[in-house]
C-alpha cells in the first residue's frame, strides 16, 4: 500500500504533466504541492485513510522528489557538507570538514540512475556506453563527476562536489585561517602587479578557492579570460569572460579542447588568462601564452611548490614529440613567478603551506626557487626567498621596499639563498601513494 507521501508525490506528478507546468517558475510548485495535499486530507478525513502528521515536513519531502534531488536533497542543504559521493546505492558518503562519513541514505541503483539523469538535464551533457564519464555543472553550482559499467564494475560511482567556500577575496580566507594577513597583502599586491601565478596542492585541498580569491585581487579594469573543463571559478567582476570545454557529440564532432580554449583566448584581448587546471598538453600552450606577455594564473595537483614546477615543466611533452626540455624548462623558469602551495591538515583544515618564488634562472638545467613563505610549526611565516620580478612591481608602481617586512628588520626578500628545481629528476621521482600525478 502506497504511504502517504508516494500517494500525494503521485497527484503532483500526475498534476505537472497534465497541466504542463514549469516547476522551476517561482512558486509554482509550492502551490500545486499545497494544493495536493489540502486535497489529500479532505481525502483523508472522508475515506479515513492515515492523516498527515506534519505537512510541512511532506512537503518539503515531495517538493526534493519532484524538482530536486530525492534523498539526497538534506545534504545538499546541509550547509556543512563539502561534497558527496555514492560508490553504492547503499554507500553514500559526504565530507565534512575534510572528513568522510557513511551516511543511513539508501538508494536503488534505479533511483542513482534517474538521479544523474535530472542533474545532468541542465547542463545538457549525456552518459552513455560511448561516453561512460562525465563532469557537468549542477543548477546550484556543483560539480558533478560520473563514472558507469563497465568502467566501473558494477555500480554507478557518482561525485559532487558543492564549493560550499567561496571565498571573493583574500581577506575572507585570511578570516578563515588559511593564511596570514602578511602573506595576503603580498599576494594581493602580486597579484596587482601582474606575476604568474601556480596554485598547487592536492585534491580537495582549497586550490579553486584560493585562486578565486587571488583574482578578487585583481584591478577593477582588468578584463580576464577563464578556461575551465566545467565551470568553477564564477568569477565576479565588471570585465570576465567564461569558457568551458565541450564533449564530442555523438557523431564524434565538436569536441572543444582546453587547449582549443587557451589559444582562442588570445584573440580576445585578455589582461590576465586563467586556467581552472592544467593536466595536459594544454600547459604547453599555457606557457607559451605567458611567455607573451599575457599574465596567467591557474591550479594544478602537486605534492609540494616545487613538484607543481618540475609538473609544468614536464606535461608540455605531452603536446608532441616536437616538444623538448630543453625548450619547456627554460620557458617554465621565465614564465612562472610564484606557486602558491594548499595543503590540508588530517582535521581537514586547509591551508597555504608555502608561498615560492621563481627568480627566472637556470643552472645545470634546473629552476631556481626559494620560499617567500613558509609553514614552520604550524605558523606561515617570512623567509628569505628573493622577491621574484621585481620589474614588474615596479611597472605597476609598486615599491619593492614596501613589501619587505619592517617587523623583523630582515630584507625578506633580497639577498636569498635559492633551491633549484630539477625538472628531470623531479618528474621521474615517484611520490608517495602516487599522488603527483592524481587529478
Amino acid at each position: 500500500m502506497a504511504s502517504v507521501r508516494e500517494l500525494v508525490e503521485q497527484n503532483v506528478r500526475a498534476s505537472v504533466r497534465g497541466r504542463a507546468i514549469d516547476v522551476t517558475a517561482p512558486g509554482a510548485l509550492d502551490r500545486l504541492i499545497a494544493g495536493a495535499i489540502a486535497d489529500y486530507e479532505a481525502d483523508s478525513i472522508r475515506l479515513g485513510t492515515a492523516p498527515v502528521d506534519d505537512a510541512e515536513a511532506l512537503a518539503r519531502s515531495v517538493h526534493a522528489s519532484v524538482a530536486g534531488y530525492g534523498v539526497l536533497q538534506p545534504l545538499f542543504d546541509d550547509p556543512e557538507v563539502e561534497e558527496i559521493w555514492i560508490n553504492e546505492p547503499t554507500k553514500v558518503f559526504v565530507s565534512r570538514g575534510g572528513r568522510a562519513e557513511l551516511t543511513n541514505v539508501l538508494l536503488t541503483d534505479g533511483e542513482v540512475e534517474d538521479l544523474v539523469e535530472r542533474m545532468l538535464r541542465v547542463s545538457g551533457r549525456r552518459l552513455d556506453r560511448s561516453t561512460p564519464f562525465v563532469d557537468a555543472s549542477l543548477a546550484g553550482g556543483e560539480r558533478l563527476h560520473v563514472v558507469i559499467p563497465d568502467i566501473t564494475r558494477t555500480h554507478w560511482a557518482v561525485n559532487i562536489r558543492k564549493y560550499l567556500v567561496k571565498a571573493r577575496g583574500l581577506d575572507e580566507l585570511v578570516r578563515a585561517g588559511t593564511l596570514t594577513s602578511e602573506a595576503a597583502d603580498f599576494l594581493a599586491t602580486s597579484v596587482r602587479a601582474g606575476l604568474n601565478i601556480l596554485v598547487s596542492g592536492a585534491t580537495g585541498a582549497g586550490k579553486t578557492t584560493l585562486l578565486r580569491a587571488l583574482l578578487g585581487s585583481s584591478l577593477a579594469t582588468d578584463r580576464i579570460v577563464t578556461c575551465e573543463e566545467v565551470f568553477e571559478l564564477c568569477l565576479e567582476g565588471r570585465d570576465v569572460v567564461a569558457l568551458q570545454t565541450r564533449p564530442p557529440s555523438i557523431e564524434g564532432r565538436g569536441e572543444v579542447t582546453l587547449r582549443m580554449l587557451v589559444r582562442e583566448t588570445l584573440r580576445m584581448r585578455p589582461d590576465r588568462l586563467v586556467i581552472g587546471e592544467v593536466r595536459g598538453a594544454e600547459a604547453l600552450d599555457l606557457l607559451i601564452a605567458l611567455n607573451a606577455g599575457v599574465p596567467g594564473a591557474c591550479t594544478i595537483h602537486a605534492n609540494s611548490a616545487r613538484d607543481a614546477i618540475s609538473k609544468l615543466a614536464t606535461l608540455p611533452l605531452l603536446a608532441g614529440t616536437n616538444v623538448s626540455s630543453s625548450f619547456v624548462t627554460p620557458t617554465v623558469a621565465a614564465s612562472v613567478d610564484l606557486v602558491v602551495h594548499m595543503d590540508r591538515t588530517s582535521r581537514g583544515r586547509r591551508q597555504v603551506a608555502e608561498i615560492l618564488g621563481v627568480s627566472g634562472r637556470i643552472e645545470a638545467g634546473r629552476i631556481e626557487a626559494a620560499p617567500i613563505f613558509i609553514r614552520e610549526n604550524g605558523a606561515l611565516r617570512r623567509h628569505i626567498g628573493e622577491l621574484p620580478r621585481p620589474e614588474k612591481f615596479a611597472r605597476a608602481g609598486i615599491s619593492p621596499g614596501a613589501l619587505r617586512s619592517s617587523s623583523t628588520g630582515t630584507s625578506a626578500f633580497r639577498g636569498a639563498s635559492s633551491g633549484l628545481v630539477d625538472p628531470a629528476a623531479e618528474s621521474g621521482r615517484t611520490s608517495k601513494g602516487g599522488g603527483q600525478w592524481d587529478s
